[in-house]
C-alpha cells in the first residue's frame, strides 16, 4: 500500500486538541498502529509512526506559534523532524513567507502533504527528506519540537541549533521536558497545559514549554 493511501486508511482527520484550527490524520492507537504498519508493509524495522501523532512539544509550539504570527511572519522557516506537519502548518498559517518540514521517513513526507492541503497551506509548505544537522541553508526561523528524547541526537540537534542561534536565527523548540532538553542553555517564553494522549505521553495533561537559547 502507497503511503498516501496508507495513511488514509488508517487515521481519522481530526482537529489539534490545543490548537483547534489545525486538522490532522492522526492514529487512535500508537500500538495498533505501528503493528499495521510492519504487517501490511512487510518491512520489519519500519520508524514508529511518529506522524501519526500530536505531540505535546509540537501542540504547544504550534499554538505559540499561531498566537504569536510575529514570530514567523513573512519568514523562511524550517521545522526540523516535522512528523505530521504540525508546526510546519500552524507557520505556514501564521504567514510564513515558506516552510521547509524536514523530516527522514518517506510516511512523514505524505502525512504532511495530506495534512498541508487539509488546512489549505500545501502551497508554501515543502517536505525535506535530507539529514540537515549541521547544515545552515539560511532559514530566518528554525522550529524542532519533541527532539530531545535520545543523548545522542539532543546532543547533535542542540548544537546544530544552537549554532544557527548564534548567526542570528530564531530558534524555537517545543518540550514537555524531555529527558535531554538542555534547559540550561535555554530559557522558557511560554508554558501550557497539552491535552495528550495516555498511551504515548503516560498523562493526559502535559506541561509544555516553549523554549529559546539564551543571548
Amino acid at each position: 500500500m502507497e503511503p498516501e493511501a496508507f495513511i488514509r486508511t488508517h487515521t481519522a482527520l481530526r482537529p489539534v486538541p490545543h490548537a483547534p484550527a489545525i486538522r490532522l490524520h492522526v492514529a487512535d492507537e500508537a500500538t495498533e498502529l505501528w503493528g499495521r504498519t510492519e504487517e501490511e508493509l512487510g518491512e520489519i524495522g519500519l520508524p514508529p509512526p511518529f506522524w501519526a501523532f500530536a505531540w505535546a512539544g509540537g501542540q504547544a509550539l504550534a499554538a505559540y506559534v499561531l498566537e504569536h504570527p510575529e514570530t514567523v511572519a513573512g519568514a523562511r522557516v524550517l521545522d526540523f523532524a516535522s512528523g505530521s506537519g504540525l508546526v510546519a502548518i500552524a507557520a505556514a498559517m501564521a504567514g510564513a513567507a515558506s516552510v521547509a518540514a524536514s523530516d527522514l521517513d518517506p510516511f512523514a513526507h505524505a502525512a504532511i502533504a495530506l495534512n498541508a492541503a487539509e488546512n489549505g497551506v500545501a502551497d508554501r509548505i515543502t517536505a525535506m527528506s535530507a539529514d540537515l544537522i549541521g547544515r545552515d541553508e539560511g532559514w530566518d526561523c528554525v522550529l524542532a519540537a519533541d527532539i530531545f528524547y535520545e543523548r545522542d541526537l539532543a546532543a547533535r540537534v542542540g548544537d546544530w541549533l544552537a549554532t544557527l542561534h548564534a548567526r542570528g536565527a530564531r530558534v524555537l523548540l517545543g518540550d514537555p521536558g524531555r529527558a535531554y532538553l538542555p534547559k540550561d542553555r535555554l530559557e522558557n517564553l511560554a508554558t501550557y497545559a497539552v491535552p495528550v494522549t495516555r498511551a504515548l505521553e503516560d498523562a493526559e495533561i502535559k506541561r509544555t514549554g516553549v523554549w529559546r537559547f539564551r543571548a
